[in-house]
């Protein structure tokens, strides 16, 4: 599919915000090709350059693309949930530009050909830019270490079994010292499998009423405690996912304290919802990890507050109607966020927790920073990578109308404000559709 080369495109009447700089200011921006090649405050008040395609923002935000560093696109192997082709819809509607995905693929990416796989179907779809992580351990096996230097070599932005933790001490403290050896970045789901077991929702008085097996706090608290001890050791870069407890966020802000070189995110599920929202084993609320209780909500806000939280990602995580319409104990882990992750991620603003800047941060800069992507930013130069939303606009999200293929989204029937108007990847308007 020939994918057409923008010509000049002058956004007007935006409101211009960079995280990366702290521009929060009315203005304009002026892409051409692929890329920004001026921007700033009062730009075009005289009017915008003869011959560009204009856009006039109405005084909507005009901010950098939304980088998603945790999803689960299911391409190869699973496509009936989801493809990247889907994913790319989705992620577009929602004003995510680049997106990462797991390895947790059929076949697992723990090989070459399997990066470079990804990297082709992304460039042949032409939505969202798509980027890969590797396997850690062979088929996620948790035994014996992929060949992570010529992964990273192939493409593989870091090193992970995905929804698995490394359990075995010695393997991760091996992956861990060549990591460090070859500054690669290693990224933990940090749950000690034999502790969380069986369980379905957040062990407590919640899963005893309702009968359900738990996942205790501890199972979070265990692996993150063993893994900074390694971490002290090597001196390698870890990154723990989707961080859900208050003991968690403290345990990574010690880690910082010392000065080990650990990053970490979380997800919206984790500082919008609690273990509530299973109500009714409500299948769209079973996560992993689980949703916590009330405290663990706040204390994760506090994070991302404090910075101990680096980033959010959406942990998109589609599921079939088949693998969710069960009974609780048996129904998959997961819920989609490609869509939702912009409007949760400014309930912080909207909510007084965190400035308009400093969220947009949390799924902008700082992902892109941490896995070296030249994303995140706008400056000249720069790839035109560019979302329009008005963060006050509210909508209601509804399961049926998501554009992933899954339709799993624990937020349901919720509330939220922010919509987006317009996504640009490499200054191609992709959302909404048809307007390339």
């Amino acid at each position: 599919m020939a994918i057409d080369t923008p010509g000049r495109v002058a956004y007007i009447n935006a409101r211009l915000l960079d995280p990366a700089t702290g521009l929060d200011a009315g203005g304009g921006l002026l892409t051409e090709g692929e890329h920004i090649v001026h921007l700033a405050p009062g730009l075009f008040r005289d009017g915008p350059p003869v011959g560009a395609q204009v856009v006039d923002c109405r005084g909507a935000c005009l901010a950098p693309g939304l980088v998603d560093m945790r999803t689960q696109l299911r391409e190869p192997g699973q496509e009936h949930k989801e493809s990247f082709k889907s994913a790319g819809r989705a992620a577009a509607a929602g004003g995510v530009t680049s997106m990462v995905g797991l390895p947790n693929t059929n076949p697992v990416i723990d090989g070459e050909a399997a990066v470079e796989f990804v990297a082709r179907r992304a460039r042949l779809i032409g939505l969202a830019k798509v980027f890969t992580y590797a396997a850690a351990t062979k088929g996620l096996e948790g035994r014996e270490l992929a060949e992570v230097g010529l992964l990273r070599q192939a493409g593989a932005l870091a090193f992970t079994d995905g929804v698995k933790a490394v359990a075995d001490a010695q393997v991760m403290r091996r992956l861990l010292a060549y990591a460090a050896s070859h500054d690669l970045l290693v990224i933990q789901h940090p749950e000690e499998p034999s502790l969380a077991g069986s369980g379905a929702m957040n062990a407590g008085e919640m899963a005893t009423r309702l009968g359900l097996a738990g996942i205790p706090r501890e199972a979070e608290l265990i692996m993150l405690e063993r893994d900074m001890r390694l971490v002290a050791m090597t001196g390698a870069r870890y990154h723990a996912a989707h961080v859900s407890t208050a003991e968690g966020v403290d345990i990574l802000r010690r880690a910082k304290a010392q000065g080990l070189r650990v990053t970490a995110d979380t997800a919206p599920f984790y500082f919008a919802l609690n273990e509530l929202e299973v109500g009714d084993y409500r299948t769209f609320a079973k996560l992993s990890p689980p949703l916590r209780a009330e405290a663990d909500r706040q204390a994760v806000i506090a994070g991302l507050v404090d910075g101990t939280l680096d980033a959010i990602a959406s942990d998109h995580c589609p599921q079939d109607a088949d693998t969710k319409r069960l009974p609780f104990n048996l129904a998959e882990f997961g819920g989609i966020g490609l869509e939702t992750l912009l409007p949760v991620t400014l309930s912080l603003v909207h909510g007084g927790h965190l400035s308009l800047l400093d969220a947009l941060d949390r799924v902008t800069r700082a992902p892109a920073d941490l896995l070296g992507l030249d994303a995140g930013r706008l400056r000249t130069g720069a790839p035109a990578d560019l979302v329009v939303f008005d963060p006050d606009r509210p909508w209601k999200v509804v399961a049926d109308t998501m554009r992933s293929k899954a339709k799993n989204t624990p937020f349901d029937g919720h509330l939220v404000q922010g919509r987006v108007i317009r996504t640009v990847v490499d200054g191609r308007a992709v959302f909404p559709e048809g307007e390339g």
